[in-house]
């Protein structure tokens, strides 16, 4: 065992035990984290403007701050953006994350100093709460891949800007960098294909242990590996590759298709990064939930998914909150977002400690006739079913047709890439059909009132996913294929991938 590995299990424990204080009074911690937000940005233009000086509980706080998303809060964030002090939090911003809206074009996520911080605690917090449950440190001796953004920073009115995984990877901690890879002059090029492929001649013959990313991305990143080995499988490559830790989508889709890339079942840790903030991990092995990180600078707020576009929507703080509920999740923080609606659902799926799944996005939804099907209602229907036999699915999207051919019942239009195809393709979405409306009794009614017809599966060409997202200029980072849509203009542009 080398130094760095016996030294991590002494150090985990010790994370594990500072855990454990604040999940064991999470409600607690969160009070205490709003009133801390709230009291550091009373005289910043946001706080002035929201009365936080009289700001003394969460009923007040809801009575003066709305829900917001971004486009709503960009008038505020562009007065930080030019270079404005004291606007959304204390002082000016340390960097800008940069991402791509899809109504709002580029948005400038802040990140402060109190902010920053948090993101690279929780990344290596979900290590530690492994190495102390399972007693594996193998791993940490080995090198170690981040698939992720280019470290370029640009400035912008004296504030660096860049991808959130790019900035991250300015804080790595100096006892990873020599196990770190890529190397920097790989990092930062921009076209993906070519970065992927600059990877792989960089790890190929590397003790590789630890492999983290988006799992489309390190898919592809596997597939090349694979390419250039002559067929050979990760494991074979990688003879000490123990840990996959992934986070940006679910991993089930993925799940068979990476486990028959590695040739064997290795652990994994779901983590639930975002540019607004590190919200949850996986700590432990044993479930899937993920920890809420209820002590980390976020005050949460859960909005019955159901209710999300009312007037005046339910709004919850952590203590409120039900299990199995659907909730659109809203972010107070310590970079200064208030009220803010991240586009994400979750439900709880345990409160001793309080532990998460995301569910979806809250603008990902297909409501055409009212049935409302949501993101983890259609994983789960083309899983189970592709599970039971033994069909490996590579991406996929969902979209409704409401203009059929004439005489045609409307219907929902699936965009399916298979890596092995079913054996009988009628029957196959007979049953991913049956398995939705178990899920959603509103589409159960409207095919039962032939208001719709059942569903219907349409093949695509292999990598016509990959070439879409290289198409749109969305290839690699942190960028994902929705998994479904309540308009055709995605379905629209895979039709040309339909075998």
């Amino acid at each position: 065992m080398g130094l760095k590995a016996a030294l991590s299990k002494p150090f985990a424990a010790f994370t594990v035990w500072q855990i454990n204080k604040w999940k064991k009074n999470a409600v607690e911690a969160q009070n205490k984290i709003l009133q801390n937000l709230v009291k550091m940005a009373e005289k910043t233009a946001f706080g002035k403007d929201h009365r936080f000086a009289e700001t003394k509980n969460y009923q007040d706080f809801k009575e003066n701050v709305p829900i917001r998303d971004y486009e709503a809060l960009k008038g505020y964030v562009d007065r930080v953006v030019a270079g404005e002090s004291d606007v959304l939090w204390k002082g000016k911003p340390l960097y800008f994350a940069k991402t791509s809206g899809t109504t709002s074009g580029v948005k400038y996520i802040p990140l402060s100093k109190e902010s920053m911080p948090e993101h690279i605690k929780a990344a290596r917090n979900a290590i530690l709460t492994y190495i102390h449950e399972t007693g594996k440190t193998d791993f940490v001796n080995g090198k170690m891949i981040f698939l992720q953004g280019s470290p370029v920073l640009t400035l912008k009115n004296g504030i660096n800007v860049g991808r959130l995984s790019g900035i991250v990877a300015h804080h790595v901690p100096g006892y990873l960098q020599k196990n770190r890879l890529p190397s920097y002059e790989t990092n930062i090029i921009e076209d993906w294909e070519q970065k992927v492929d600059a990877i792989v001649d960089e790890t190929i013959s590397e003790d590789m242990t630890l492999i983290s990313g988006i799992p489309p991305w390190v898919q592809m990143y596997f597939d090349k590996l694979s390419e250039k080995s002559g067929g050979k499988k990760i494991a074979d490559i990688f003879k000490h590759f123990s840990l996959f830790i992934y986070g940006g989508v679910n991993f089930e889709p993925y799940r068979a298709k990476i486990e028959q890339s590695i040739g064997k079942r290795i652990d994994s840790i779901e983590t639930y990064p975002a540019s607004e903030g590190f919200i949850a991990y996986q700590d432990s092995q044993k479930d899937k939930g993920l920890l809420l990180l209820a002590d980390a600078g976020i005050f949460y707020e859960f909005i019955p998914s159901d209710e999300y576009y009312n007037e005046k929507p339910t709004r919850l703080s952590l203590g409120e909150i039900e299990l199995e509920t659907n909730y659109a999740l809203v972010l107070n923080t310590n970079a200064g977002l208030w009220g803010y609606s991240i586009g994400d659902t979750i439900k709880f799926v345990s409160k001793n400690p309080y532990k998460i799944v995301v569910t979806g996005r809250i603008k990902h939804f297909i409501s055409a006739f009212g049935e409302h099907v949501i993101g983890e209602e259609v994983e789960h229907a083309l899983l189970t079913v592709a599970n039971e036999e033994k069909v490996e699915i590579t991406e996929f999207t969902v979209a409704p047709q409401v203009n059929p051919e004439a005489s045609e019942l409307p219907y929902h239009e699936w965009f399916v890439e298979f890596s092995s195809l079913p054996k009988d393709m009628i029957s196959f979405s007979k049953k991913v059909d049956q398995a939705l409306q178990k899920k959603n009794i509103y589409y159960f009614d409207l095919i039962e009132g032939n208001i719709l017809q059942p569903l219907i599966i349409r093949t695509l060409q292999k990598d016509a996913f990959v070439n879409y997202m290289k198409s749109q200029g969305k290839l690699g980072g942190q960028n994902k294929v929705p998994r479904l849509s309540n308009d055709r203009k995605l379905a629209d542009e895979l039709e040309v991938y339909i075998v």
